[in-house]
């Protein structure tokens, strides 16, 4: 029967083979993202060694042909005859999942690689691997082609050195797209070398003729952390807050300080993993903080000054902070697996910081004091703000009040069918809504410049009239209070013009989803609708050309030039309600780019430096990337 169902149906795959069949499964990705974990995993291994007290260099080299070496001075991958399987150690951890040192407690006490199964499946994902152990006196090597071993491990010089040299080419039928990023690989090191102070860590980029080259080395640890991501804002205080404490055998870092902005910047960590989602680490620190800062309003007399105890908001506003834990057996959840679910984390954090941040405050009382004004001022705007967050509610915002740029709603009530498409200017705004698909896109005209959210208070925030229907239309609250299951539209598409007020409109934005609606750009809720900038026209036939370099193309396969009419647009609001549907509203034919955050680092400066109300670090990064500009108006 062709139907049948019997045991030549079951399929065993082998050794790595099942990587190679879902890779996905193992690095959630086959694009950029995904490519470049396969540097993190074999770092990782070497990070796990200097947390063992026996790595202090990493080298990490993009060779050409986008080729991978990674070379630590750590103890070398034991190459003895394992006792189960037979063959050399190396071979064990280079080809087997679930294999590697990570489970044993007295190799690794704590570990980043909780499976062990990190660098087999870079091995498995390489067209080509190899791998040199420097130990007891020699160097010995293996070589793997997919995963495979070419021979056994054999014997190939003699060295005084020790450690680990691991050298591969990704696969090129698994990653369609090999180029790796100088920068993201640099930013992540960065992270690294930040969370383990005292290692050294360098990146050469060899692939141009002038070779690129850092090197990362922080003897102050996450203290350096927060002195680098505040370099570009205005401190309180004049060095960062740091401390450190051990129980139960989980080791707590943590350092932050205060700056006069309103924004909470919290990095957090679990064995060097960020965890982006937070977890019971964060929940102890917040908790201690809002305890600790409310208990010396009392001791330095304060309570006069304010109605209520201050609140959590309140005590981390313009607040900058680096939570690194490194625990034996951590536990992750949530959807990326980016929340540490410890429940004795939350406990040890929040006793550590209540201990160290109050024997800290009761020697350096300035500081405290300068902190205490600007949470008490944070709370004062906070009720002053509590009657414009009641009406960013959606329901009493539509209907009473008159709304700048009037929301035209879909028919369609499943939020992950609709679309919101937020549109610079009226008459932009208009041939949207003509051109629209009423069932499921919805379009909110805007017009002129909003408020610049990173200068100012979340009640300022509630109280501008340009991001009021922007809040209310979204519908999932803001701030603190935003709920992304109360999402209406799961796309939020920014139509812009291409020119330099449509970049700012862009900016802006992005800064206010940054800030207040994060977890919209985490989810990947948040688009950039990338209209056209020409229309070519010859004869009857239309084409549309997105940049210079595509219209150089349709302009080549046309027959002659005579005969083509060609249309800059300089505006949305040239486009009549066909053209717009037609290029950039069209499911089936329109270009829109998805917001992604993989860098919170990085984006958390990018939008301080642009954003932020120091002159200074803007214009530095304008004279640094003049010449980078691609598509400037004049």
């Amino acid at each position: 029967m062709p139907d049948s169902y019997n045991a030549q149906h079951i399929q065993i795959l082998k050794g790595l083979e099942h990587v190679r069949k879902r890779p996905s499964m193992y690095i959630g990705t086959t694009g950029s993202e995904g490519l470049h974990h396969l540097v993190y995993e074999v770092v990782d291994n070497s990070i796990d060694e200097a947390l063992a007290g026996h790595c202090t260099v990493i080298s990490v080299t993009i060779e050409k042909d986008n080729i991978i070496t990674v070379k630590d001075n750590g103890r070398g991958i034991p190459v003895d005859l394992h006792p189960l399987e037979k063959i050399s150690a190396l071979e064990v951890v280079m080809t087997r999942l679930n294999a590697g040192g990570k489970f044993d407690k007295k190799s690794y006490k704590v570990s980043g690689g909780l499976h062990g199964v990190g660098v087999s499946v870079v091995n498995a994902l390489s067209e080509i691997c190899e791998v040199f152990v420097h130990r007891d006196g020699k160097v010995y090597y293996q070589k793997y082609k997919r995963g495979i071993p070419v021979k056994d491990v054999k014997i190939i010089g003699e060295s005084k050195a020790r450690g680990t040299v691991t050298r591969f080419k990704p696969d090129r039928t698994i990653f369609k797209d090999i180029n790796f990023s100088f920068d993201t690989l640099s930013n992540r090191l960065r992270e690294l070398a930040f969370l383990n102070r005292g290692i050294k860590i360098s990146i050469a980029d060899e692939r141009l003729t002038k070779r690129k080259y850092h090197i990362f080395h922080f003897e102050g640890g996450v203290k350096s952390f927060i002195e680098f991501l505040n370099r570009n804002k205005t401190p309180i205080q004049k060095e960062p807050i740091y401390f450190e404490g051990t129980k139960d055998d989980v080791q707590v870092e943590v350092s932050l300080q205060y700056n006069d902005g309103f924004n909470e910047t919290i990095f957090t960590y679990a064995n060097n993993i960020s965890t982006r989602e937070g977890g019971t680490h964060l929940v102890g620190f917040k908790s201690a903080l809002t305890r600790t800062l409310n208990d010396f309003v009392k001791r330095l007399n304060l309570a006069k000054k304010i109605t209520e105890n201050l609140s959590g908001d309140d005590v981390r506003e313009g607040l900058t902070a680096v939570i690194s834990v490194k625990i034996p057996e951590p536990q992750f959840e949530g959807q990326t697996k980016a929340k540490l679910g410890n429940s004795e984390a939350k406990g040890i954090v929040e006793s550590i910081v209540n201990e160290r941040l109050s024997a800290y405050f009761e020697e350096n009382p300035d500081v405290v004091k300068k902190i205490l004004e600007k949470s008490i001022m944070a709370a004062k705007a906070r009720q002053a703000a509590r009657r414009a967050r009641e009406l960013t509610r959606r329901k009493s915002l539509l209907e009473n009040i008159g709304l700048p740029g009037k929301l035209a709603d879909c028919s369609e009530t499943d939020p992950t069918r609709c679309e919101l498409y937020i549109v610079e200017g009226d008459s932009a705004g208009g041939s949207a809504k003509q051109g629209r698909d009423r069932q499921f896109q919805a379009i909110l005209p805007l017009w002129g410049k909003m408020l610049n959210v990173e200068k100012t208070r979340i009640d300022k925030v509630l109280a501008n009239e340009k991001l009021q229907p922007i809040i209310a239309s979204i519908g999932a609250g803001v701030g603190s209070g935003f709920s992304v299951e109360k999402l209406r539209y799961h796309k939020i598409i920014i139509m812009a013009d291409a020119d330099v007020d449509g970049s700012h409109i862009r900016t802006l934005l992005l800064t206010f989803f940054f800030r207040y609606m994060k977890e919209l750009i985490e989810r990947g809720h948040i688009y950039i609708a990338m209209p056209p900038l020409y229309k070519i026209t010859k004869g009857k036939k239309v084409f549309y050309a997105y940049d210079e370099e595509e219209k150089e193309k349709k302009l080549k396969a046309s027959e002659s030039r005579n005969s083509v009419s060609i249309q800059r647009y300089k505006g949305l609001g040239e486009m009549n309600p066909d053209q717009l549907w037609d290029t950039t509203m069209d499911p089936a034919n329109r270009s829109i780019m998805q917001v992604k955050l993989e860098d919170a680092v990085e984006a958390e400066e990018i939008f301080t430096t642009l954003m932020g109300g120091n002159v200074e670090p803007r214009r530095k990064f304008i004279e640094d990337n003049a010449l980078s500009v691609t598509n400037l108006d004049v």
